[in-house]
């Protein structure tokens, strides 16, 4: 947990006044689509006024943002808070996890219910919805997994979009727990399209990586070096491509989760140039992080045991330029935390065992402005749309979540361009023992992160209250944004 403070930023008030307005005064705001200087008039929970030497009421608060850069409140539509997973639970829940979130500039996550086999989704979800309420400290909504397809569960696809779940994950890995075969995936496709939802596979071929994991290990290869040994590239590139074939058949939208590598960015590629209609996420490990990490570690390799696994350093540039292109629409993080003592060490007899997952749920923002637009892979409107805008279009959240505009929840986050820091486990907010990207330097930090118009993180200090987040009906998938 954090333990080490920072250097504290100009801007101004921390709280909105009495009348139940601030105004943002004198920064540079960058949306996806325009870059102006303007003030911001935030009224209740909205943005009500964008425009030059605005005047706000007397009683009104005011936020300092001379020489600051305003973008939108990330959204993180891909993150694990209190996730039952391998035999122990994620070590973020949905404050811990939050809070983290606040304090790097993401104002709205998207987690995802597990159900069990058998169950029913929508029992699933008010399980997940208990666990969040009460305790998120920014909006949240979910997606749902599908661990099996029958009737059942076909019979709870529109109750599901009524009450705002309106995407759906299904694993093409993990065999004989979530894995689901080719007939339940097209089910699932058809399905969704039907409802107005969007499907995302987890793209690795489950039965590629079983046969490894299997000769692996009864060769006694059971360190964490061999945990990428067991998830190739191709069996991720093979299942994009099959997952694509498979959309096409059902004239469906698809969505690529945590895509990792050059072969599945072709797959996508070749998809979109053919006019198919397929989205795809990567995460900042995948851009920033690189296999090195498993061969070089002993048994702390285990700390990056992540399912796909970080992947050659040749391919990291690639993945960037698919974000400039187009053909990767976003970045999430997979957050799915795990102590290393008492967790991850779970797994010292073979890698099989090892929880799979990162902690670095408030690391991304910062991460992808000091090496995006510090490093000039991103100029300033493609971090905004990455980081927020083409996230919030693609599940549902916007106009309210994802840009700045008359009408949006006020979600900001206040940078600092010239601020420096680094990533440490000294100063995460992260529950865990150790940070994924240690050392990393940061120029470019988040100084104020407002959410609905309040002051939730200043100076990488948590400053609001436990339960403010907001659960958020999501509308369905919306095609035309993206044909």
């Amino acid at each position: 947990m954090k333990t080490a403070a920072r250097e504290k930023s100009s801007a101004g008030s921390a709280r909105p006044g009495s009348t139940g307005e601030t105004l943002v005064r004198g920064g540079t705001v960058f949306t996806a689509a325009d870059s102006f200087p303007a003030d911001i008039l935030i009224r209740g929970e909205k943005i009500a006024a964008i425009g030059e030497r605005l005047t706000p009421g007397a009683a009104a608060g005011v936020v300092d943002a001379k020489g600051l850069e305003i973008y939108p409140g990330g959204v993180d539509v891909h993150t694990h808070f209190e996730l039952p997973f391998m035999g122990t639970v994620s070590a973020d829940d949905f404050e811990s996890g939050t809070i983290a979130a606040a304090c790097g500039g993401t104002t709205t996550i998207i987690d995802f219910v597990i159900p069990s086999k058998g169950g029913s989704l929508l029992d699933a979800l008010a399980a997940w919805r208990k666990k969040a309420e009460g305790k998120a400290v920014v909006d949240y909504g979910f997606h749902m997994a599908l661990v099996e397809m029958n009737a059942d569960v076909a019979a709870e696809f529109p109750k599901l979009i009524r009450a705002g779940v309106t995407s759906f994950k299904c694993f093409m890995a993990y065999k004989g727990a979530f894995m689901m075969d080719d007939d339940q995936l097209l089910e699932t496709l058809g399905l969704a399209k039907k409802h107005g939802g969007l499907v995302s596979v987890h793209a690795e071929n489950g039965d590629m990586l079983t046969h490894l994991m299997k000769h692996l290990l009864a060769a006694g290869k059971t360190g964490p070096e061999y945990h990428p040994v067991a998830h190739p590239a191709e069996a991720e590139g093979e299942a994009v491509h099959r997952a694509v074939a498979l959309a096409q058949m059902a004239q469906a939208p698809l969505y690529i989760v945590h895509l990792s590598c050059r072969e599945a960015l072709a797959e996508v590629k070749a998809a979109r140039c053919r006019g198919q209609l397929v989205l795809a996420e990567t995460c900042p490990q995948y851009l920033l992080l690189d296999d090195e990490l498993y061969r070089k570690n002993g048994f702390e390799a285990a700390k990056w045991v992540m399912s796909p696994p970080l992947r050659d350093k040749a391919g990291q540039e690639q993945l960037w330029q698919g974000l400039r292109d187009g053909f990767i629409q976003g970045v999430a993080t997979d957050h799915c935390s795990f102590r290393f003592q008492g967790q991850k060490d779970m797994g010292q007899s073979a890698f099989t065992k090892i929880p799979n997952g990162i902690p670095a749920v408030g690391d991304r923002v910062s991460l992808l402005y000091t090496y995006g637009v510090g490093k000039k892979r991103l100029n300033r409107n493609q971090f905004a749309a990455v980081i927020a805008a083409n996230p919030a279009k693609i599940f549902g959240l916007y106009p309210q979540k994802g840009t700045i505009a008359v009408g949006s929840d006020a979600d900001l986050v206040l940078f600092d361009p010239k601020k420096k820091g680094r990533v440490s486990k000294d100063n995460t907010h992260h529950n865990v023992d150790y940070s994924a990207f240690e050392g990393f330097a940061l120029e470019g930090l988040p100084v104020l992160v407002m959410s609905r118009g309040r002051i939730i993180a200043k100076d990488d200090e948590f400053l609001g209250r436990k339960g403010c987040g907001r659960f958020i009906k999501r509308k369905g998938f919306d095609a035309q944004d993206w044909s």
